[in-house]
Protein backbone atom coordinates (compact mmCIF):
# COMPACT_ATOMS: atom_id res chain seq x y z
CA UNK A 1 0.00 0.00 0.00
CA UNK A 2 1.13 3.58 -0.96
CA UNK A 3 -0.01 6.34 1.92
CA UNK A 4 0.52 10.18 1.51
CA UNK A 5 0.74 12.57 4.10
CA UNK A 6 -0.06 16.02 3.32
CA UNK A 7 1.25 19.04 5.75
CA UNK A 8 -0.77 22.20 5.21
CA UNK A 9 0.95 24.82 7.18
CA UNK A 10 -0.22 28.14 9.09
CA UNK A 11 -0.55 30.62 5.75
CA UNK A 12 -2.55 28.48 3.50
CA UNK A 13 -5.15 27.62 6.30
CA UNK A 14 -5.10 31.42 7.38
CA UNK A 15 -5.80 32.10 3.70
CA UNK A 16 -8.55 29.40 3.33
CA UNK A 17 -10.31 30.50 6.38
CA UNK A 18 -10.63 34.47 5.89
CA UNK A 19 -11.56 33.92 2.49
CA UNK A 20 -14.27 31.86 3.32
CA UNK A 21 -15.68 32.68 7.09
CA UNK A 22 -19.55 31.96 6.27
CA UNK A 23 -18.72 28.53 4.83
CA UNK A 24 -16.53 27.73 7.85
CA UNK A 25 -19.70 28.87 9.95
CA UNK A 26 -21.52 26.25 8.13
CA UNK A 27 -19.28 23.47 8.87
CA UNK A 28 -19.14 24.42 12.74
CA UNK A 29 -23.29 24.14 12.29
CA UNK A 30 -22.91 21.07 10.86
CA UNK A 31 -20.66 19.93 12.73
CA UNK A 32 -22.92 20.58 15.70
CA UNK A 33 -25.86 19.05 14.34
CA UNK A 34 -24.10 15.76 13.37
CA UNK A 35 -22.87 15.46 16.90
CA UNK A 36 -26.31 16.24 18.53
CA UNK A 37 -27.38 13.33 16.05
CA UNK A 38 -25.09 10.66 18.10
CA UNK A 39 -23.14 10.69 14.77
CA UNK A 40 -19.56 11.86 16.81
CA UNK A 41 -17.32 10.24 19.07
CA UNK A 42 -15.57 13.30 21.17
CA UNK A 43 -14.34 12.42 24.30
CA UNK A 44 -12.90 13.95 26.85
CA UNK A 45 -9.84 16.25 26.85
CA UNK A 46 -6.67 15.07 28.29
CA UNK A 47 -4.50 17.93 30.08
CA UNK A 48 -0.61 17.92 30.28
CA UNK A 49 0.23 19.56 33.19
CA UNK A 50 3.35 20.30 34.87
CA UNK A 51 4.48 20.69 38.59
CA UNK A 52 6.92 23.99 37.92
CA UNK A 53 4.62 25.39 35.31
CA UNK A 54 1.44 25.36 37.28
CA UNK A 55 -0.44 27.76 34.29
CA UNK A 56 1.12 26.29 31.75
CA UNK A 57 -0.69 22.86 29.95
CA UNK A 58 -0.68 20.57 26.71
CA UNK A 59 -4.14 19.63 25.66
CA UNK A 60 -5.50 16.37 23.38
CA UNK A 61 -8.52 16.90 22.16
CA UNK A 62 -9.59 13.48 20.47
CA UNK A 63 -12.29 12.98 17.87
CA UNK A 64 -14.15 11.29 15.56
CA UNK A 65 -17.11 12.79 13.04
CA UNK A 66 -19.13 11.20 10.59
CA UNK A 67 -22.52 12.35 8.85
CA UNK A 68 -20.81 13.47 5.57
CA UNK A 69 -17.06 14.04 7.42
CA UNK A 70 -16.50 10.48 8.18
CA UNK A 71 -12.92 11.80 9.64
CA UNK A 72 -11.05 11.23 12.84
CA UNK A 73 -8.22 13.55 14.44
CA UNK A 74 -6.57 15.09 17.06
CA UNK A 75 -6.15 18.54 18.03
CA UNK A 76 -2.40 18.91 20.47
CA UNK A 77 -2.82 22.27 21.44
CA UNK A 78 -0.10 23.95 23.90
CA UNK A 79 -1.40 26.87 26.61
CA UNK A 80 1.68 29.05 27.83
CA UNK A 81 0.28 32.26 28.96
CA UNK A 82 3.69 33.83 29.25
CA UNK A 83 4.31 33.34 25.62
CA UNK A 84 2.58 37.06 25.78
CA UNK A 85 4.55 38.57 27.69
CA UNK A 86 7.50 37.57 25.52
CA UNK A 87 5.46 39.09 22.63
CA UNK A 88 4.13 35.87 20.58
CA UNK A 89 0.80 33.83 21.03
CA UNK A 90 0.03 32.22 23.90
CA UNK A 91 -1.38 28.81 22.26
CA UNK A 92 0.28 26.97 19.15
CA UNK A 93 -1.02 23.85 18.32
CA UNK A 94 -1.05 20.68 15.62
CA UNK A 95 -3.73 19.02 14.18
CA UNK A 96 -3.76 15.28 12.91
CA UNK A 97 -6.41 13.77 10.70
CA UNK A 98 -6.66 9.93 9.88
CA UNK A 99 -8.43 8.07 7.28
CA UNK A 100 -11.32 6.58 9.16
CA UNK A 101 -11.05 3.32 6.96
CA UNK A 102 -7.42 2.48 7.56
CA UNK A 103 -6.56 4.59 10.64
CA UNK A 104 -3.54 5.83 8.74
CA UNK A 105 -3.28 9.82 9.05
CA UNK A 106 -3.32 11.76 5.81
CA UNK A 107 -2.82 15.06 7.08
CA UNK A 108 -0.94 17.69 9.12
CA UNK A 109 -2.13 21.28 9.79
CA UNK A 110 -1.17 23.74 11.49
CA UNK A 111 -4.17 24.04 14.10
CA UNK A 112 -4.25 27.43 16.46
CA UNK A 113 -5.56 29.20 13.10
CA UNK A 114 -7.86 26.21 13.16
CA UNK A 115 -8.38 26.17 16.93
CA UNK A 116 -9.14 30.25 16.48
CA UNK A 117 -11.34 29.96 13.73
CA UNK A 118 -13.71 27.04 14.80
CA UNK A 119 -13.77 28.99 18.24
CA UNK A 120 -15.06 32.40 16.65
CA UNK A 121 -17.67 30.45 14.34
CA UNK A 122 -19.26 28.77 17.06
CA UNK A 123 -19.33 32.07 18.81
CA UNK A 124 -20.43 33.78 15.35
CA UNK A 125 -23.47 31.33 15.57
CA UNK A 126 -24.55 31.45 18.92
CA UNK A 127 -24.78 35.33 18.06
CA UNK A 128 -27.03 34.90 15.51
CA UNK A 129 -29.25 32.13 16.98
CA UNK A 130 -29.07 33.97 20.60
CA UNK A 131 -29.98 37.07 18.72
CA UNK A 132 -32.51 36.22 16.46
CA UNK A 133 -30.42 36.47 13.34
CA UNK A 134 -30.65 39.84 13.72
CA UNK A 135 -27.14 40.37 13.17
CA UNK A 136 -27.43 43.33 14.97
CA UNK A 137 -25.45 44.95 18.00
CA UNK A 138 -25.69 48.97 19.47
CA UNK A 139 -22.75 47.57 21.13
CA UNK A 140 -20.33 45.15 21.34
CA UNK A 141 -17.49 44.80 24.26
CA UNK A 142 -15.05 42.50 23.78
CA UNK A 143 -13.15 41.67 27.58
CA UNK A 144 -9.68 40.31 26.81
CA UNK A 145 -8.40 41.57 23.61
CA UNK A 146 -6.11 38.81 22.07
CA UNK A 147 -5.82 36.16 19.93
CA UNK A 148 -9.01 34.71 19.58
CA UNK A 149 -10.84 37.95 20.39
CA UNK A 150 -9.84 39.46 17.05
CA UNK A 151 -10.83 36.08 15.52
CA UNK A 152 -14.43 36.08 17.05
CA UNK A 153 -14.48 40.35 15.59
CA UNK A 154 -13.75 39.45 12.20
CA UNK A 155 -15.91 36.29 11.86
CA UNK A 156 -18.68 38.90 13.20
CA UNK A 157 -17.85 41.88 10.63
CA UNK A 158 -17.06 39.93 7.22
CA UNK A 159 -20.60 37.96 7.97
CA UNK A 160 -22.42 41.22 7.84
CA UNK A 161 -22.88 42.23 11.49
CA UNK A 162 -23.96 45.78 11.59
CA UNK A 163 -22.37 46.74 14.74
CA UNK A 164 -22.67 50.47 16.34
CA UNK A 165 -19.94 50.53 19.22
CA UNK A 166 -17.11 48.70 19.93
CA UNK A 167 -15.83 49.13 23.57
CA UNK A 168 -12.65 47.06 24.61
CA UNK A 169 -11.17 46.02 28.05
CA UNK A 170 -8.19 43.72 29.11
CA UNK A 171 -6.25 44.00 32.36
CA UNK A 172 -3.37 45.20 29.92
CA UNK A 173 -4.89 48.40 28.78
CA UNK A 174 -1.96 48.17 26.15
CA UNK A 175 -3.26 44.86 24.72
CA UNK A 176 -6.91 46.86 24.15
CA UNK A 177 -4.78 49.92 22.46
CA UNK A 178 -3.24 47.49 20.37
CA UNK A 179 -6.39 45.83 19.14
CA UNK A 180 -7.87 49.31 18.77
CA UNK A 181 -5.27 50.30 16.34
CA UNK A 182 -4.59 46.72 14.91
CA UNK A 183 -7.86 44.64 14.56
CA UNK A 184 -10.62 47.10 14.64
CA UNK A 185 -12.32 48.05 11.81
CA UNK A 186 -13.15 51.68 12.24
CA UNK A 187 -15.25 52.25 9.04
CA UNK A 188 -17.85 49.70 10.06
CA UNK A 189 -18.26 51.32 13.59
CA UNK A 190 -19.67 54.62 15.01
CA UNK A 191 -17.28 54.60 17.59
CA UNK A 192 -14.48 52.24 19.16
CA UNK A 193 -13.07 52.70 22.77
CA UNK A 194 -11.38 51.59 25.18
CA UNK A 195 -12.57 51.28 28.67
CA UNK A 196 -11.00 51.52 31.47
CA UNK A 197 -13.46 50.00 33.59
CA UNK A 198 -15.01 46.29 32.86
CA UNK A 199 -18.33 47.46 34.89
CA UNK A 200 -18.45 49.90 31.96
CA UNK A 201 -17.36 48.07 29.37
CA UNK A 202 -20.94 45.53 30.50
CA UNK A 203 -23.71 47.86 30.97
CA UNK A 204 -23.15 49.71 28.19
CA UNK A 205 -23.05 46.29 25.53
CA UNK A 206 -26.19 44.05 24.53
CA UNK A 207 -23.40 41.94 22.56
CA UNK A 208 -20.62 40.83 25.46
CA UNK A 209 -17.85 38.97 24.65
CA UNK A 210 -15.33 37.05 27.12
CA UNK A 211 -12.11 35.83 25.67
CA UNK A 212 -9.65 35.87 29.08
CA UNK A 213 -7.25 33.63 30.30
CA UNK A 214 -9.38 33.74 33.72
CA UNK A 215 -8.90 30.33 35.86
CA UNK A 216 -11.41 31.74 38.32
CA UNK A 217 -14.65 33.60 38.77
CA UNK A 218 -14.04 37.40 39.38
CA UNK A 219 -17.38 38.88 37.30
CA UNK A 220 -19.72 38.40 40.19
CA UNK A 221 -21.96 41.34 40.72
CA UNK A 222 -25.67 40.34 38.62
CA UNK A 223 -26.95 44.15 38.24
CA UNK A 224 -24.08 44.15 35.60
CA UNK A 225 -26.45 42.10 33.66
CA UNK A 226 -30.07 43.99 34.28
CA UNK A 227 -29.92 44.98 30.80
CA UNK A 228 -30.28 41.03 29.44
CA UNK A 229 -27.62 41.36 27.08
CA UNK A 230 -26.34 38.48 24.54
CA UNK A 231 -22.98 36.94 26.14
CA UNK A 232 -20.53 34.84 24.45
CA UNK A 233 -18.83 33.35 27.65
CA UNK A 234 -15.85 31.80 25.37
CA UNK A 235 -13.07 31.48 27.99
CA UNK A 236 -15.93 29.75 30.01
CA UNK A 237 -14.37 30.57 33.73
CA UNK A 238 -14.99 34.08 33.87
CA UNK A 239 -18.51 34.59 35.30
CA UNK A 240 -19.46 33.83 39.23
CA UNK A 241 -22.32 30.90 39.53
CA UNK A 242 -25.06 33.82 40.86
CA UNK A 243 -24.78 35.11 37.61
CA UNK A 244 -25.69 32.30 35.59
CA UNK A 245 -28.39 31.27 37.71
CA UNK A 246 -29.97 34.67 36.60
CA UNK A 247 -29.34 33.76 33.34
CA UNK A 248 -30.37 31.40 30.17
CA UNK A 249 -27.76 29.15 29.61
CA UNK A 250 -27.03 27.62 26.12
CA UNK A 251 -23.77 24.99 26.00
CA UNK A 252 -22.60 23.29 23.03
CA UNK A 253 -22.49 19.69 25.17
CA UNK A 254 -23.89 19.44 28.57
CA UNK A 255 -21.77 16.75 29.69
CA UNK A 256 -18.37 18.04 28.46
CA UNK A 257 -19.09 21.77 29.86
CA UNK A 258 -19.34 20.25 33.38
CA UNK A 259 -16.08 19.79 34.50
CA UNK A 260 -12.61 21.86 34.80
CA UNK A 261 -13.97 24.33 37.26
CA UNK A 262 -15.50 25.88 34.23
CA UNK A 263 -18.53 28.39 35.65
CA UNK A 264 -20.98 25.71 34.70
CA UNK A 265 -19.47 23.38 36.86
CA UNK A 266 -19.19 25.42 39.41
CA UNK A 267 -22.72 26.11 39.30
CA UNK A 268 -23.89 22.59 39.43
CA UNK A 269 -21.50 21.88 41.97
CA UNK A 270 -23.41 24.84 43.73
CA UNK A 271 -26.63 23.78 43.16
CA UNK A 272 -25.99 20.30 42.88
CA UNK A 273 -28.28 20.11 39.66
CA UNK A 274 -28.08 21.11 35.61
CA UNK A 275 -31.43 22.44 35.57
CA UNK A 276 -30.12 26.00 35.02
CA UNK A 277 -29.02 25.13 31.90
CA UNK A 278 -31.45 26.06 28.80
CA UNK A 279 -29.95 23.83 26.23
CA UNK A 280 -27.42 23.26 23.60
CA UNK A 281 -26.97 25.76 20.74
CA UNK A 282 -27.88 22.51 18.55
CA UNK A 283 -31.47 22.21 20.35
CA UNK A 284 -32.15 25.71 19.59
CA UNK A 285 -31.04 25.80 15.99
CA UNK A 286 -33.69 22.65 15.81
CA UNK A 287 -36.63 24.31 17.37
CA UNK A 288 -36.47 21.67 20.19
CA UNK A 289 -35.50 24.51 22.91
CA UNK A 290 -35.93 28.14 23.09
CA UNK A 291 -34.54 31.26 24.84
CA UNK A 292 -35.91 35.02 25.21
CA UNK A 293 -34.73 38.62 26.06
CA UNK A 294 -36.12 38.26 29.35
CA UNK A 295 -33.12 37.86 30.68
CA UNK A 296 -29.41 37.48 30.09
CA UNK A 297 -28.31 34.57 27.37
CA UNK A 298 -25.41 33.07 28.08
CA UNK A 299 -23.71 30.78 26.05
CA UNK A 300 -20.94 28.87 27.01
CA UNK A 301 -19.09 26.00 25.09
CA UNK A 302 -16.15 24.08 25.77
CA UNK A 303 -14.44 23.50 22.74
CA UNK A 304 -15.13 20.33 21.42
CA UNK A 305 -12.85 17.89 19.43
CA UNK A 306 -15.32 17.60 16.74
CA UNK A 307 -15.27 20.98 15.58
CA UNK A 308 -11.46 21.37 15.06
CA UNK A 309 -11.64 17.90 12.97
CA UNK A 310 -15.01 19.13 10.93
CA UNK A 311 -13.08 22.63 10.06
CA UNK A 312 -9.72 20.78 9.69
CA UNK A 313 -11.16 18.61 7.32
CA UNK A 314 -12.91 20.93 5.22
CA UNK A 315 -9.63 23.10 5.38
CA UNK A 316 -7.57 20.18 3.73
CA UNK A 317 -9.79 19.94 1.19
CA UNK A 318 -9.77 23.16 -0.16
CA UNK A 319 -6.01 23.14 0.42
CA UNK A 320 -5.30 19.73 -1.56
CA UNK A 321 -8.14 20.72 -4.29
CA UNK A 322 -5.93 24.10 -4.89
CA UNK A 323 -2.72 21.92 -5.08
CA UNK A 324 -1.39 24.29 -2.10
CA UNK A 325 -0.62 21.11 0.65
CA UNK A 326 3.25 20.00 1.02
CA UNK A 327 2.52 16.28 0.16
CA UNK A 328 4.77 13.74 1.63
CA UNK A 329 4.78 10.39 -0.40
CA UNK A 330 7.54 8.62 1.72
CA UNK A 331 6.61 9.41 5.43
CA UNK A 332 5.81 5.67 6.18
CA UNK A 333 8.09 3.56 5.98
CA UNK A 334 6.92 -0.20 6.58
CA UNK A 335 4.18 -0.53 4.67
CA UNK A 336 4.08 -3.73 3.40
CA UNK A 337 3.23 -6.55 6.38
Amino acid sequence: MHFELSIINGKIVFDIIRAHRADCIDIVQNAYLAHADGQSVNPDSYFLRFPDKPDCRIIALPAYLGDGFHVAGLKWIASYPGNVQRGFPRASAVLVLNNYENGYPFAFLESSIISAARTAASAALAADWLTGQSRRAHSLGIVGTGFIARYVYDFLVDTGWEIEEVRLYDKSPVESEKFRNTACRPEHHRAVAVVPELTQLMRASDLILFTTVASTPYVTDASLFEHNPVVLHISLRDLSPEILLRSQNVVDDVEHVMKANTSPHLTEQKTGNRNFVTGTLAEIMLGRKSVDRSCPIIFSPFGLGVLDVAVGKWVYDKAVAAGQDHRLTDFFYETAR
